[in-house]
């Protein structure tokens, strides 16, 4: 189980004359991570550099400093921070020192390492999604089975031969609940996966 921040969060550091701000939030998909990209990002300033990686998906940039002195580890403090579903852009005004490229790595990636190592932290949670037919006469186990492993109703259908309903909960919890409407019912309730993506995350989004 990894985390993701809680919220936003903005951090502001000197380094030789240069300014250096860090904002940094929880995304749900690459597409809110170019989205806050564009947002944090300071019109006027002399670079903004920036990373995020949602799972497996990431991306990076220098914004004209050095290549890899920037987004690299700026990605690298990110994970470091053991964090997932994070965007981060750190934006430089420039004070007249030349850092290097050696400088330039220390920086972003250290003023990046320090904004998120006592940031908000929220676990990230595998989530998914079952529908479950039942009996009128089994709705009312069917509800106290979800309310015992803290499922979302996501749907509810009523139908001449009984209700039909779709779930959502942490997927460690899926066999407890499919064992508790087999235990509670005998066996008469129809539980399965929900056909659509394999794996949601809980979480913040932005």
């Amino acid at each position: 189980m990894t985390d993701t921040l809680t919220g936003l969060l903005r951090q502001e550091t000197l380094i030789k004359h240069s300014r250096f701000i860090v904002q940094a939030g929880p995304v749900a998909s690459a597409e809110a991570a170019t989205a806050f990209v564009s947002a944090a990002s300071q019109v006027g300033a002399t670079h903004n550099c920036w990373a995020w990686r949602v799972g497996d998906a990431l991306r990076s940039s220098d914004d004209g400093e050095p290549g890899g002195s920037a987004g690299r580890p700026i990605l690298a403090a990110i994970d470091g921070a053991g964090l997932d579903r994070v965007a981060v852009v750190v934006t430089r005004w420039y004070g007249g020192v030349k850092l290097g490229v050696g400088g330039l790595v220390r920086a972003y990636g250290g003023c990046t390492a320090s904004a998120l190592r006592d940031a908000p932290r929220l676990p990230l949670r595998a989530m998914a999604e079952l529908d479950i037919a039942c009996g009128f006469d089994d709705l009312g186990r069917v509800h106290a089975a979800l309310a015992a492993v803290a499922a979302e109703k996501a749907s509810e259908t009523f139908e001449a031969t009984g209700v039909r309903l779709r779930v959502r909960l942490p997927a460690d919890q899926a066999c407890a609940l499919k064992n508790q409407l087999r235990d509670a019912t005998r066996d008469r309730v129809r539980c399965a996966a929900a056909p659509g993506p394999a794996q949601a995350w809980s979480g913040p989004t932005l």
